[in-house]
């Protein structure tokens, strides 16, 4: 910003040089080491996270290195996991955990679209803000709260409602009979995906329903005017103008999912072992051995199996998000060559 000095500053000759009207010269503030500290500061803050990325990965990677020698990567397809006699395998962790996120992925999703339409088409103006800010409420709920409303609360009505009946109903059927077994507690693979569904449902919301809206209302009301109903509005201008932003909110759930921890920890039953397509029977994720065993585990290839399942898990993040990023990137080229 220019600042003006005091004309008593300046002597009679220098205003008079300086403007006809001898009004005092414009002196710009010159701070270079302003923007040399601003800069080096921004470039420190980049280089921190990358440092802290680096530090993780290399720290996972020496903790796990006693596991990595003893099984390499067959340790992704030993499904025992017995601290007793020293053996481990992360098959029945990894299957947990994505089996859990695909679940409340296919849940999430289509109740997410159906809230963020609702809300920028349908909603009444005087329902929309408090509906609105009611949905962003439940993703402040801390996850122990979801985790206990679900064990108290949820596994018991699921199990009455429908593991019970769907027992007696495909009972005899095959393979569906090997779907629904399990102890009738109503505590799984399923419940655990139910209850991540409810907990990512408020972030994929709130990022299709932004998305929603910042579709320009020229194009909806054209297609209004051409004669298109909602439905047709929905799926053949708005979707396509914000497909991009749609897929990463349902990224951001999936990654929201895969790295949840204590609401998994209380309904999912925690049994190292595998029980073949079961979606009641008790199961374990990679999340809640860490949060179950972790403590307690001595030094050696236990604690290295447990950070071994960690950088697993980290390896399935980075996978999914590096998915995403070219999945949107090939979406925004082909909107591009369209153009």
């Amino acid at each position: 910003m220019a600042a003006t000095l005091p004309a008593s500053h300046y002597d009679k000759n220098e205003m008079q040089r300086s403007d006809p009207l001898g009004r005092p010269p414009t002196v710009r503030r010159a701070g270079p080491w302003a923007d040399t500290l601003f800069s080096v500061l921004a470039h420190g803050a980049a280089l921190l996270t990358l440092a802290l990325l680096a530090a993780i990965i290399g720290s996972l990677i020496l903790g796990a290195m006693p596991a990595i020698r003893e099984y390499g990567l067959s340790f992704l397809w030993r499904s025992e996991w017995d601290p007793v006699k020293d053996q481990y395998g992360g098959l029945v962790m990894i299957y947990g955990t994505l089996a859990t996120s695909l679940i409340a992925l296919l849940i999430a999703v289509p109740v997410s679209f159906g809230i963020a339409l609702f809300l920028t088409e349908l909603s009444p103006g005087w329902l929309r803000r408090p509906l609105g800010v009611a949905i962003e409420l439940l993703a402040a709920v801390p996850s122990i709260v979801y985790g206990m409303w679900g064990l108290l609360v949820f596994s018991p009505v699921l199990s009455e409602y429908v593991q019970q009946p769907m027992q007696r109903l495909f009972g005899n059927v095959p393979f569906l009979k090997d779907l629904v077994s399990g102890a009738p507690v109503g505590i799984g693979i399923l419940s655990a995906g139910i209850i991540l569904a409810i907990m990512i449902i408020p972030f994929i919301a709130a990022v299709m329903r932004d998305v929603f809206e910042v579709t320009p209302a020229m194009l909806k009301e054209s297609a209004y005017g051409l004669g298109s109903t909602t439905w047709e509005v929905v799926f053949k201008v708005v979707l396509p103008y914000t497909k991009t932003g749609v897929i990463g909110g349902i990224m951001l759930g999936l990654g929201r999912a895969l790295g949840e921890t204590m609401a998994v920890t209380f309904v999912i039953g925690n049994a190292n072992q595998l029980n073949g397509p079961s979606l009641f029977e008790a199961a374990n994720s990679i999340t809640s051995v860490l949060a179950n065993e972790f403590a307690e585990a001595g030094e050696g290839l236990h604690q290295a199996s447990l950070l071994y399942l960690a950088l697993v898990l980290f390896f399935v993040t980075f996978v999914v998000l590096s998915l995403s990023k070219l999945l949107l990137a090939q979406l925004r080229k082909g909107e591009g060559a369209r153009a």
